[in-house]
């Protein structure tokens, strides 16, 4: 469990980034002490006693224990095995002996090499036996059916939670976006569509996470579709790149949310169509513009902007002109919400880590093994994403209550 974050970025113990290290590490450690003990188990599934009783069997787990590795001290409890077979020839009960932790490890550099291969190419069971083999010998323990039981296991989890319930989750702000981790997917234009939403009481949580293409507006109709299916309502607002794709689909499965369009894609693809020297000037300009105290603000700055690119370069002007009321609809919610609302940034922020953590890997095999690996590492980040500011208010929004900019006018009730 991650520990909270201080107000500079850090945790009672340390770094961030260093416990998320340790976090992984420990949960891929575990996992792959319980993948070798299943395949010794079944390996042995056979053997048997004159009343037919096995002979080897798991027996809980060990105390736990600290393992000092590169990525800090990693607690694991490894399981135990109760193995009552007899060597014939010393007379000796037979001991299960774990490849990947022996009994007397407590800090080697070898398990510190490891870690980070077993989180990295724990996926690819062609790179994963061989990087095992490079520094535990060929007897490391996990052959290439057991790398398959546990990568499995992330595949059947994956699964699992797009498959689960959405009925009681109700999700007022969305935010969706199609991401490029690189690992291999079916095709080569695939991406990861990912949707996060922000529940009555304020938290994030992933919603859904799958293949598709981002421009499409199938590939995101499907997933919608099939959130809508699992019992997911129309969210009060959509925030989201400028994707066409996005936008058609949302406006067929859920016609009533509102739309917002991320402020950074949107700078991003305003600069690109300027020339270098006008880049610096524009994004202040537009910073003005989502920045604005109130709407009548922003529009007024919108219009500076045009008066002062658009003779030049109209097409970067209408990039914005042509979208004002995806621009500013945060106006309508809010204020404390508003620097949650105007960008995809929770989405962007995530997948920063899980790109750093799959970029070095040559490909995790398939692409259901793949979305399983991005599915894991955005699960462990879950553990330690915030409530929005202004937590209370998310339940007036999805009641009806009436915001203008950024102040509550009125409730529901008073309206009725």
């Amino acid at each position: 469990m991650l520990s909270v974050v201080n107000a500079d970025g850090g945790t009672p113990n340390g770094s961030l980034i260093d416990e998320i290290v340790r976090e992984g590490a420990r949960r891929m450690l575990a996992a792959a002490l319980e993948a070798e003990v299943d395949q010794y188990i079944a390996e042995l599934a056979t053997e048997r006693d004159e009343r037919g009783r096995r002979l080897v069997v798991r027996n809980g787990h060990h105390r736990p224990r600290t393992v000092t590795t590169a990525a800090g001290p990693v607690e694991v409890r490894a399981p135990r095995v109760n193995d009552r077979r007899v060597d014939e020839a010393s007379g000796e009960r037979q001991r299960f002996s774990s490849k990947i932790l022996p009994p007397w490890c407590r800090k080697s550099p070898k398990i510190s090499e490891v870690l980070p291969l077993l989180y990295l190419h724990g996926l690819s069971g062609g790179d994963f036996v061989p990087a095992l083999e490079q520094f535990l010998g060929s007897a490391a323990g996990l052959s290439p059916a057991t790398v398959t039981r546990l990568t499995k296991q992330w595949q059947d989890d994956h699964a699992a939670f797009q498959n689960r319930d959405l009925a009681a989750s109700d999700y007022v702000y969305v935010w969706a976006d199609g991401v490029h981790p690189k690992v291999r997917l079916g095709q080569a234009r695939s991406c990861v569509l990912v949707l996060m939403g922000v529940r009555l009481d304020g938290t994030k949580e992933l919603i859904a996470l799958a293949e598709g293409l981002r421009e499409s507006t199938e590939s995101w109709a499907d997933l919608l579709r099939d959130c809508r299916r699992r019992g997911m309502r129309d969210p009060e607002l959509v925030v989201g790149d400028g994707a066409l794709g996005l936008w058609r689909a949302l406006a067929e499965v859920f016609p009533q949310a509102r739309h917002q369009r991320c402020w950074v894609h949107k700078t991003r693809n305003v600069t690109n169509a300027l020339p270098k020297s006008a880049q610096p000037g524009a994004k202040k300009a537009l910073q003005e513009i989502y920045n604005a105290e109130d709407r009548d603000h922003a529009l007024k700055a919108i219009k500076d902007f045009e008066r002062t690119y658009g003779v030049k370069w109209p097409k970067a002007a209408k990039k914005v002109t042509d979208d004002v009321d995806e621009l500013l609809a945060f106006y309508d919610f809010p204020a404390e919400h508003w620097v949650h609302l105007r960008t995809t940034n929770p989405i962007e922020s995530t997948f920063s880590t899980v790109k750093l953590r799959t970029k070095v890997t040559r490909g995790a095999g398939s692409a259901a093994a793949a979305l399983a690996m991005v599915f894991k590492l955005v699960e462990s980040a879950q553990t330690r994403w915030r409530a929005i500011t202004g937590a209370h208010l998310v339940a007036l929004v999805r009641a009806g209550a009436r915001f203008e900019n950024g102040i509550l006018v009125e409730r529901q009730e008073q309206a009725a």
